[in-house]
């Protein structure tokens, strides 16, 4: 059988996740008895997997999400106040297509970064771009950006983002330039 050269090409030609079921396959006993088409419908299935997987594993790394959060451990019995329902919807991501904003307010400790983050996660897994960052540190990186000349760079790139999620709304003492940045992102967005 040919098996080193077909697992070859298979690597040239970029198809690493059908090498892997081809040498899954090979080894499989009750892959014997599958015609030739059955092969090809779970070696394309599974490369197409393994392609999906990865642009999701991009895309969470990439947006660098704080909590490892998924919309399925959320707990809608904690004493936080969530509607089931709304968060359903919110989960959707119809507000993100229209561009709109989401503010989830509370006291502290009752998990308003971890929920942003859930709904983070669930916009990577429906191939949307995020980008998750604590506000005092987007402006501190705004401020170095305007001293290098690379701000309108910047925004583009904020810009550019489907969901971007600003932690630490608050915390910090806005500054009257920095309230002008913010106020200039938000018209980028």
């Amino acid at each position: 059988m040919l098996k080193h050269p077909t697992l070859d090409l298979l690597g040239q030609l970029g198809l690493a996740g059908m090498a892997q079921a081809f040498t899954d396959l090979a080894g499989n006993d009750e892959a014997q008895g599958l015609g030739h088409a059955e092969w090809l419908a779970l070696l394309l299935d599974h490369e197409a997997t393994w392609r999906n997987n990865r642009r999701l594993a991009l895309r969470l790394r990439l947006a660098r999400l704080r909590h490892h959060a998924v919309p399925e451990d959320v707990d809608y019995r904690a004493s936080r106040g969530l509607d089931r329902r709304l968060f359903d919807m919110l989960l959707k991501g119809d507000w993100i297509t229209r561009h709109e904003s989401l503010a989830i307010i509370g006291p502290t400790g009752v998990g308003k970064s971890w929920l942003a983050c859930a709904l983070g996660h669930k916009a990577c897994r429906d191939n949307r771009s995020v980008l998750y960052t604590r506000l005092p540190r987007l402006i501190d990186d705004l401020a170095l950006a305007k001293g290098d000349g690379r701000i309108a760079a910047r925004m583009k790139r904020l810009a550019r983002v489907d969901l971007l999620i600003l932690d630490d709304l608050g915390q910090q003492r806005v500054t009257e330039w920095s309230a002008g940045q913010i106020r200039e992102l938000l018209q980028y967005l």
